[in-house]
């Protein structure tokens, strides 16, 4: 069974125990799997802008959740990751990043430039927390497969370059080989 959504409840009836431990256990489960969070104040977001917003997170590898602030807490320290008390205050949307933190964030970034209405809080990325403007920096970075690219090609780099010397040496000494012997040659047919 899926835990309520904070934000589709209708009424403001209490969550119940069993709700909040449904939510709690729902959090803990996305920590697990997550490489970052990115907080976010969706305050003045309409349903139809939060639709899109998942859609866009969902694209980009991630989870958008609108969680409550007490419950991620404790999901927060039972998982063992760092609590960033000041921000979990207000309307908080939670994007989960479990696949590249930087295409999640680079999604949230455009989004809230596209909406004006999105404000990114801060982030935690390998039990680091992240500013607004580290979660700009995030969304600079290259993609997760062009940077696993670029250490392939650096560590591939110096073997290529080793290969091409000693196929150099050994052109030369082929050269070398191959004017003996062909000294040798005129030597025997001058004989």
């Amino acid at each position: 069974m899926e835990p309520p959504n904070p934000s589709e409840r209708r009424w403001s009836l209490p969550f119940t125990r069993a709700e909040k431990d449904q939510m709690i256990a729902r959090y803990q489960e996305l920590l697990s799997r997550s490489q970052a969070l990115i907080l976010t104040d969706y305050r003045g977001l309409d349903a139809q802008g939060m639709y899109q917003l998942r859609r866009k997170i969902q694209k980009s590898g991630g989870v958008l959740q609108v969680t409550k602030n007490t419950l991620l807490r404790i999901a927060l320290q039972r998982a063992g990751w760092v609590v960033p008390e000041d921000l979990l205050q207000g309307p908080t949307a939670t994007a989960f990043c479990l696949e590249d933190p930087s295409a999640v964030a680079k999604a949230l970034l455009e989004f809230a430039e596209e909406s004006k209405i999105l404000k990114i809080k801060g982030g935690l990325l390998d039990g680091r927390r992240l500013r607004p403007e580290d979660v700009k920096a995030l969304s600079e970075l290259p993609p997760r497969p062009v940077v696993l690219g670029q250490v392939l090609g650096a560590i591939q780099a110096p073997a290529a370059q080793l290969a091409g010397v000693l196929t150099a040496v050994l052109q030369q000494v082929v050269g070398v080989l191959q004017a003996r012997a062909d000294q040798l040659k005129e030597t025997s047919q001058t004989a």
